[in-house]
């Protein structure tokens, strides 16, 4: 089945599941936005996903689970933690150094539109349909109506970081394909979640530790530490619990869905709590890739076919 393949009608409790996931991870671009104020983005990812890890490790001690040992389990992980933690993650912190997090969360709202792409070239039972490409051209001109016409011409630091927080989703895209080897190899989704922060720690805090030099750093106030526990637990640990277990029930068609949603959260947070501003050209962007969304995932056109058809025919009845 490929990432972006006609998806099953998921049930209530996938949707409860979906919706929790998209508040875990809408909360996780404010709780970034109050970090990057007072720490470094290497830092800030490195202790994410070193303190995900060691929480999911004691949740699965407590559970009596265990992690698998083979040489293609573990691969998969450092593949996955690459794709899905490493890569996004830094650059949504360093871009969200630079942009309000409400923007930064419809950027990564683009996430189904690489998809479609990705799989178009990537697998073979899956190609690109008519409303799919006018999808992703719907997108990709919200995404250009956001960062604004005079933004190309000079490329600042502004542009820079919202093409990171693009090139970000497109991290994302392709760990969706690339993570539904899991349930083919039978791994639990805790261990899937615990198995890619536990590589991800691997990877980054060596490097953290060289580059950033945290013990130089001057001390961060109780509101940074807070966010960056709450980024950890709450948004990586808990987050990935979750969306593991979707992807190993309703698919990862259905799980991309959750970036739809995710701007619910992180736009009002960011405006009223943050104090973020958003200019009209965002409101106009985030309008387009909506639709683009919904041209991509094709619920919304089917239901209004069938909204018509059963007009129609009622019509013709009377």
């Amino acid at each position: 089945m490929s990432t972006v393949a006609a998806a099953r009608a998921m049930t209530a409790r996938e949707w409860g599941l979906l919706f929790g996931l998209s508040i875990l991870w809408g909360g996780s671009f404010f709780f970034i936005g109050v970090a990057v104020k007072a720490l470094p983005p290497l830092t800030i990812v490195s202790t994410r996903v070193v303190l995900a890890a060691l929480a999911l490790h004691l949740l699965m001690r407590l559970v009596g689970a265990s992690l698998p040992r083979s040489r293609d389990a573990w691969a998969a992980f450092f593949g996955m933690g690459l794709l899905n933690n490493v890569v996004p993650f830094l650059l949504i912190v360093w871009g969200q150094g630079h942009i309000a997090s409400g923007i930064a969360s419809v950027l990564n709202a683009t996430t189904p539109l690489f998809a479609v792409v990705l799989a178009h070239f990537l697998t073979a039972d899956e190609r690109m349909s008519g409303a799919r490409v006018a999808g992703v051209v719907a997108g990709l001109a919200g995404v250009a109506v956001m960062i604004g016409a005079t933004g190309f011409g000079t490329l600042g630091v502004g542009v820079l970081s919202q093409l990171a927080v693009l090139a970000a989703a497109l991290s994302y895209a392709s760990a969706g394909i690339f993570g539904r080897r899991f349930r083919a190899m039978a791994i639990t989704p805790l261990a899937s979640a615990t198995g890619q922060v536990t590589a991800s720690s691997v990877l980054l805090l060596p490097v953290m530790l060289a580059v950033d030099r945290p013990w130089a750093l001057p001390w961060p106030g109780m509101g940074a530490i807070g966010a960056v526990v709450a980024l950890a637990l709450l948004s990586t640990a808990l987050a990935y619990i979750v969306y593991f277990r979707i992807l190993a029930t309703a698919g990862a068609t259905n799980l991309t869905l959750v970036t739809f949603l995710i701007p619910v959260t992180a736009v009002p947070l960011g405006v009223l709590v943050l104090g973020e501003t958003l200019l009209v050209r965002h409101g106009a962007g985030m309008a387009l890739i909506a639709l683009g969304l919904a041209a991509v995932d094709g619920r919304v056109w089917r239901l209004v076919r069938r909204h018509g058809g059963a007009v129609s025919r009622g019509a013709k009845r009377a």
